[in-house]
């Protein structure tokens, strides 16, 4: 199994980006936490690797630190919680708070989760309440950095909406209830977007 990889980015989007490792082009699903530390197209990158396999395919989810990996990994632990569902919780949320909610029980705040509903939280604090108090969460970055250089933000945060699992009606919402005449990156943007989601 592929453990890390380390090499080019030549492309990058919300949700994945081909890492050109000598020649030869890996597709790498990557949840907003990671998006955000990575250095933009041409830059290299060292991810650490979880292999997903399946009967019709293997998948690559990559991270920016082992502990996120190790998050990342506790989390498919849990019945029900697949990859792609694991990835989406850690991208809509940070593993610090995270941690915080499940040690705490708190069914609200992981319920709120796209994706996530009241059976599955309870689920989650029942299997991993003990689990996440070994994991190192103060080591993993409080914050997103702020100085992504936008491109096309307005589409980045469209695609990391449908990606997240919300339906074109409600990006649609999202993008129209935002104000973004002042401009600002990805990450502001996204944020703003699932307030007006919230409300």
């Amino acid at each position: 199994m592929i453990g890390m990889l380390r090499g080019t980015i030549a492309h990058k989007s919300p949700d994945h980006i081909i890492l050109d490792v000598g020649g030869v082009g890996y597709r790498v699903l990557i949840p907003f936490s990671t998006y955000y530390e990575l250095p933009e197209e041409g830059g290299t990158a060292i991810l650490q690797i979880h292999t997903a396999v399946r009967e019709d395919a293997i998948q690559l989810y990559g991270f920016r630190t082992r502990l996120e990996k190790s998050f990342f990994q506790l989390l498919i632990s849990v019945s029900g919680v697949g990859p792609k569902l694991a990835r989406d919780i850690l991208s809509n949320i940070q593993p610090a708070p995270l941690s915080q909610a499940l040690v705490q029980g708190d069914i609200h705040k992981l319920s709120s989760i796209p994706g996530i509903g009241k059976k599955t939280a309870e689920r989650l604090v029942l299997e991993l309440k003990e689990k996440v108090g070994k994991l190192d969460i103060g080591a993993i970055p409080a914050a997103w950095p702020q100085d992504l250089p936008p491109a096309d933000v307005m589409d980045d945060v469209a695609s990391a909406l449908l990606n997240l699992g919300y339906k074109e009606p409600q990006v649609k919402k999202a993008l129209g209830g935002m104000d973004a005449s002042g401009g600002g990156t990805v990450e502001e943007l996204l944020k703003q977007a699932l307030k007006v989601l919230m409300k």
